[in-house]
């Protein structure tokens, strides 16, 4: 088969597919007025240029599955596209997984980010900090990586190492690291009792049992005396949205927690039940930008419903559902399907949560670069790491100045 066959085929299958996508987005009609069509024209024509024009020949599959990677990822982080060896890969490699690196990682800049690190966890104990990228993994670029092979690479068994190249603020170079995956334990939902009565509340991770844990924690801190209660979600990126509504659910009786929806996902309301409500107490929630998706619900819910305050830095950005597509020819498309929304009508993806009190993160007043090539003179010292937690004494501010 020539080269001209082949590229008219891939031209082809690549229109069919496109078709697919853009019809399940929104809608295709048969009409030559259609931008959709327009655009296949456009790809068409630019594929023969590159096909004709190029310096040398080029790799027609790889330039065509550069392309449907980059559609795919153009609508969010979270949909994706797996050629047929990568999806086959990631069936695989998904069922012996059983260890891990205890870092929350999604896509930003096109590469996979770390949103969040667990405390304890492989990962920190490798030095990887939230705001990382992971520009490899095993020597592969993640930008030509779907973010579900992202996460299957990381996740391997107990004890196995898994190999990253590190891209840092204030690194020239990236860092090459080595993780020994294990199996990750969540740290338990922490408390304690503060000064005026204020009930601290940390929480690392809203999995599966959380709501609990955190609605036994209220409970005996108001049977100590807690007038006030202080939930930390900072760093809080992992779990699933359904424990966030039910978090939400502790601190309200009435109103929307959130809602779902999407262009053909009816909308299904997430609403308070007053029996699930278990405190009235004023409440503040703290958060920063490794606060996301179900953490992201519950301080929506709680600021939108003009329950109490959330102090902090503006949160990650993340809460869709996605669907998986097998094509012919043994590829997946993953797509999101429908956005988790705030009560107002904001997706918590797309616009993530402002809080109503600003407190810029502690990372964000380091005052000197961090490079290796930059060497201090003798006779200066090193400016020693901000300690004070600026976001917790705002947090404790604003709940003094609200009444019992």
């Amino acid at each position: 088969m020539s080269m001209k066959t082949k590229a008219a085929i891939l031209v082809t299958s690549f229109a069919v597919l496109l078709f697919v996508v853009v019809g399940s987005l929104g809608g295709v009609h048969a009409s030559t007025n259609d931008g959709s069509y327009r655009q296949l024209q456009v790809y068409s024509e630019v594929l023969s240029r590159v096909r004709s024009e190029y310096v040398e020949e080029p790799n027609i599959p790889k330039v065509t599955d550069g392309a449907l990677h980059g559609l795919l990822e153009s609508l969010d982080s979270n949909s994706s596209y797996m050629t047929a060896d990568a999806y086959k890969a990631y069936k695989a490699h998904k069922t012996e997984s059983k260890g891990g690196i205890g870092a929350v990682v999604s896509k930003r800049f096109g590469y996979a980010a770390v949103v969040d690190v667990l405390p304890g966890s492989p990962a920190e104990k490798a030095g990887i900090e939230q705001t990382d990228i992971f520009e490899s993994i095993e020597g592969q670029s993640t930008r030509d990586m779907s973010l579900p092979e992202i996460r299957n690479m990381l996740a391997g068994t107990p004890g196995s190492t898994v190999n990253v190249e590190v891209v840092r603020a204030r690194k020239a170079e990236p860092q090459k690291v080595t993780i020994t995956r294990d199996v990750v334990s969540i740290p338990p939902v922490a408390d304690k009792m503060m000064d005026d009565g204020i009930g601290y509340v940390k929480v690392e991770a809203l999995t599966k049992g959380k709501p609990q844990e955190i609605a036994a924690k209220i409970k005996s801190l108001e049977k100590s005396g807690a007038k006030k209660i202080l939930l930390d979600l900072r760093n809080c990126a992992e779990g699933d949205e359904s424990e966030g509504v039910a978090v939400a659910n502790l601190f309200l009786n009435h109103g929307t927690i959130t809602y779902l929806q999407g262009q053909k996902f009816p909308r299904e309301a997430f609403n308070a039940d007053p029996a699930k409500a278990i405190t009235n107490l004023p409440v503040a929630v703290l958060v920063n930008r490794g606060t996301s998706g179900a953490a992201e619900i519950v301080a929506a819910a709680i600021l939108e419903n003009a329950r109490g305050d959330v102090v902090g830095d503006k949160t990650f950005g993340d809460g869709s559902v996605q669907k998986t597509i097998d094509l012919p020819d043994g590829g997946a498309l993953i797509l999101s399907i429908a956005k988790y929304y705030s009560p107002s009508g904001k997706a918590i993806q797309d616009t993530a949560i402002t809080p109503n009190v600003l407190v810029a993160d502690a990372a964000d007043d380091s005052v000197a670069p961090d490079d290796d090539d930059s060497t201090p003179a003798p006779d200066q010292e090193a400016a020693p790491k901000k300690t004070v937690d600026d976001q917790l004494n705002k947090a404790v501010e604003v709940l003094k100045s609200r009444a019992s």
